[in-house]
């Protein structure tokens, strides 16, 4: 098993009861496929912005495009939505992309940035889907993220990519 993900290198990850073949590609430019939103490791002084829409699972700020958002303007949105937070730097990380090899969306190809965030929290005011909000080190909130079976490699990747782990 690799321990982390390399460049343009497929593994098999199980995402809501379909296979994917997941790659990490590097900055500037995405991969060709459907873009499919924004992710962001959060970094408020040194903790990092974990958030659940249910209190048992966590994961990062992310989302789907609107319209014809640009990837960064998608990113700070979903972080204002998610978190509760005001980015005030950032920094692109690289993109994922997935290809469907199983399951009713197979043949779709999606592309996600990622990206480190740096963040200035607001009041937590939950709108949307997240109902809770966590600050942790980067090492307990690694251990916290919910990882769909396969990415592991993707989320260690994410992270020492963010220079946070």
């Amino acid at each position: 098993m690799n321990d982390i993900a390399a460049n343009g290198a497929d593994f098999t990850a199980s995402i809501n009861g379909q296979e994917w073949l997941v790659a990490w590609y590097p900055p500037p430019d995405p991969p060709s496929g459907t873009p499919h939103g924004a992710e962001a490791v959060c970094v408020a002084g040194d903790r990092i912005v974990m958030v659940s829409g249910d209190g048992q699972r966590w994961g990062l700020p992310a989302g789907r495009p609107e319209r014809d958002e640009r990837w960064v303007d998608t990113m700070r949105r979903e972080v204002r939505e998610e978190a509760c937070a005001e980015v005030t730097d950032c920094r692109l990380l690289g993109f994922s992309r997935g290809v469907c090899v199983r399951g009713p969306q197979k043949g779709l190809v999606l592309i996600r940035s990622i990206w480190r965030a740096e963040v200035r929290l607001a009041a937590w005011e939950p709108r949307f889907e997240m109902a809770h909000r966590r600050l942790l080190p980067a090492e307990q909130a690694f251990q916290l993220l919910t990882v769909p079976s396969g990415l592991g490699p993707f989320y260690r990747r994410l992270f020492a990519e963010a220079a946070v782990s």
